[in-house]
């Protein structure tokens, strides 16, 4: 199945999770249960693949079905920290920000995006205290913000006003 590339995902993905991929977005906009059914087999066919993650919690937060993209976000966030052999618990990495390089590798800053991810969920679902929160701690873990986290800080202030 050749779908062509729609959005360029990491080049170190196996082709054939990136033809899922492909396919699953060309799908999302006609047909959004295929679309699901093509992401959720990338992700079977390699849930080790962390890109899998991010177009599955992508799909789920545009189909306004925030507890499915928060679900997928939490598998994310285990899944990159176990790869990158730290812990998944964001609040015990901030309570020791500089034991761990968070800007090593792909791995630690896809922790660190689906960590903002998480974040603008909680904002959306209308859990303001836990999303500022989890912006802060993002804060400490990504003081250059690479991640991009202070769009969503500006975002959260916007609420309280």
């Amino acid at each position: 199945m050749d779908v062509g590339e729609r959005i360029t995902f990491s080049p170190n993905m196996p082709s054939e999770v990136n033809q899922l991929l492909q396919a699953a977005v060309i799908a999302s906009s006609v047909d959004q249960a295929r679309a699901e059914t093509l992401f959720i087999q990338a992700q079977t066919m390699d849930s080790h693949c962390l890109q899998t993650y991010f177009a599955l919690y992508k799909f789920y937060f545009y189909q306004k079905r925030l507890t499915d993209a928060e679900r997928i976000v939490l598998s994310g966030l285990e899944e990159s920290a176990r790869q990158g052999g730290f812990p998944s618990d964001y609040r015990r990495l901030a309570r020791e920000p500089r034991k761990w390089d968070l800007y090593a590798n792909e791995i630690t800053l896809f922790y660190l995006y689906t960590l903002k991810a998480l974040a603008f969920i909680k904002l959306r679902q209308g859990h303001l205290v836990e999303g500022q929160f989890i912006l802060s701690q993002l804060q400490q873990l990504d003081p250059q913000d690479l991640s991009g986290g202070s769009v969503i800080m500006d975002l959260a202030a916007g609420l309280e006003a």
